[in-house]
């Protein structure tokens, strides 16, 4: 039961250490629009996320109101469009007419972004599901607030190669259709293996298809939360290390908690789960990087790094699991370059590269995320890259991801602003040796054997 005393010192977290709600996400199911008429696909989705979400906006605000506490982003998240739109798309140019009606009724019901542009390919595709991910450059170049992913692989079902081939090019190719904007639109792209169907985090959140017809999922972040406590525990042993850090998770879940009640309560929706992912922004003091340094790293990326990650990954979740019944998601610690501050320094110094962050993914929540390369870099070297990320999901049989965006015009030195909660990057160095002819083999890479477990 939350009392008013858990009240109080959450308030003391929000006002001294960068505690916020990240995202309050309403999820929707959009099974019942499907038709084999696009007008009718389209009119459907429209009425449907007009009507649920009209109140999700203000419903947050007047939380944030009467708690006192931050929810930064008001979200929508429905089911992967490839599904909804199938019968009624056949071209990718099909497709984009509804990325359009998303991004209208999302503008419409003043939520900051909606995801599920997205398809589920991991054992292979239909001919939607590659006229939807064909459509991905033009729907993201023509809309501001749609986020779209593709899962490519799973433990269960192994790894698409003829779809991360795809993406490598669909990646490069959103890239160039939005260069003017820095190719932002790859910032909006995320490329999954073992995706989770109740994420409420962007780019990557989808409505899963086991869903309810509609879910209030919330996302709560506090890396300041976590530095500050550690601060107080300077030079202690491991033990108390760990068992700060355990104790903070557990109370920033409980404002999760309290928010996901409310808001499930106000709209009349059922609460889905907690997401507690120590999720940085650009802002001084809510880092990630900050926490592993404040942990005994002179600089993250420096030998003892990805332990550090795996204990702090660790003890979020277990003090997460004990606040909450719910905890779902990708619940762990994030690390995107462009949008912590810490990260940012580590990358500008040397002391921290891809494939040292490539080898954090392997016990963090998700995995290579916002991460600037020069423009010039092939297709085929992003879709060797996203193969990669995937093997590790697959057999560690974990969530893993890659949002990474070749900055056309732009090469290794050079810095690309983003804006906002998606901050800014140094453009990376990328092995340049290639890997097109294991890329472009075809097929799939079978499931690892300790996959069978049935």
């Amino acid at each position: 039961m939350l009392n008013m005393f858990e009240v109080i010192e959450t308030n003391n977290m929000i006002e001294q250490e960068k505690l916020d709600v990240r995202t309050i996400t309403l999820g929707i199911s959009l099974l019942d629009c499907c038709s084999s008429d696009l007008d009718e696909v389209n009119d459907k989705i429209y009425r449907k996320i007009t009507s649920l979400a009209k109140n999700l906006v203000s419903t947050g605000e007047e939380i944030e109101r009467e708690f006192g506490i931050p929810i930064v982003n008001k979200r929508i998240s429905v089911t992967p469009i490839s599904l909804v739109g199938g019968a009624a798309c056949r071209t990718p140019e099909d497709f984009v007419t509804i990325a359009k009606t998303l991004d209208r009724a999302a503008k419409e019901v003043g939520v900051n972004f909606l995801g599920g542009y997205s398809a589920l390919v991991s054992k292979g595709m239909t001919k939607a599901d590659e006229n939807l991910i064909r459509s991905i450059p033009q729907a993201l170049a023509c809309t501001e607030r749609v986020c779209s992913s593709v899962n490519v692989g799973s433990t269960k079902t192994g790894i698409n190669m003829d779809a991360v081939s795809l993406m490598g090019e669909m990646v490069k190719a959103t890239a160039e259709a939005t260069k003017e904007q820095d190719s932002l639109g790859c910032a909006k792209l995320v490329v999954f293996c073992n995706a989770p169907d109740d994420n409420p985090f962007m780019a990557g959140a989808f409505h899963g298809v086991t869903e309810a017809d509609a879910v209030i999922n919330v996302g709560v972040s506090g890396p300041g939360v976590v530095k500050v406590a550690l601060e107080k525990a300077r030079g202690e042993n491991f033990e108390v290390l760990c068992e700060t850090i355990k104790k903070t998770a557990f109370k920033i879940t409980r404002v999760g908690q309290l928010v996901a009640q409310e808001a499930s309560k106000r709209l009349g929706v059922p609460f889905g789960i907690i997401d507690l992912s120590l999720a940085p922004t650009p802002a001084v003091g809510d880092s990630v990087a900050e926490i592993l340094e404040e942990i005994g790293l002179e600089r993250v990326g420096a030998p003892g790094t990805t332990a550090a990650l795996a204990m702090l990954n660790d003890q979020v979740k277990k003090g997460g699991v004990m606040a909450s019944s719910y905890v779902g998601g990708l619940s762990g610690a994030f690390i995107p370059v462009s949008e912590d501050q810490g990260m940012i320094d580590a990358v500008s110094l040397g002391a921290l590269t891809i494939e040292k962050l490539e080898a954090m993914t392997c016990v963090c929540s998700v995995g290579l995320d916002m991460i600037a390369v020069p423009g010039d870099t092939p297709a085929t070297t992003i879709a060797g890259v996203i193969a990669d990320e995937a093997a590790i999901g697959m057999v560690n049989q974990k969530t893993t991801a890659v949002r990474i965006i070749p900055v056309i015009g732009k090469g290794v030195g050079d810095t690309v602003e983003f804006g906002g909660l998606l901050g800014y990057a140094p453009v990376m160095p990328v092995n340049t040796y290639s890997c097109e002819k294991f890329v472009t083999r075809g097929g799939r890479i079978p499931a690892p054997i300790h996959s069978f477990k049935n």
